[in-house]
């Protein structure tokens, strides 16, 4: 199993927690929510696209030739 995909999620979410906390310690919680909301959308195309592998691999499995 590939462990890379989850360091690089672990790794944004540390970046925006880290990006986050300085941005409302700045008295900017509109920025904050966007970046948090940013790296969710980020991270959802990720599992969006690793979803769509493991259906992939599961049709070439049951695939009649």
């Amino acid at each position: 199993m590939d462990l890379s995909l989850i360091y690089r999620i672990a790794g944004v979410g540390i970046l925006i927690a880290i990006l986050n906390i300085f941005l409302q310690q700045a008295d900017r919680k509109e920025q904050a929510h966007m970046l948090s909301l940013a790296g969710v959308v980020i991270v959802l195309l990720w599992l969006v696209q690793l979803i769509a592998q493991l259906f992939a691999q599961v049709e070439s499995v049951f695939r009649w030739y």
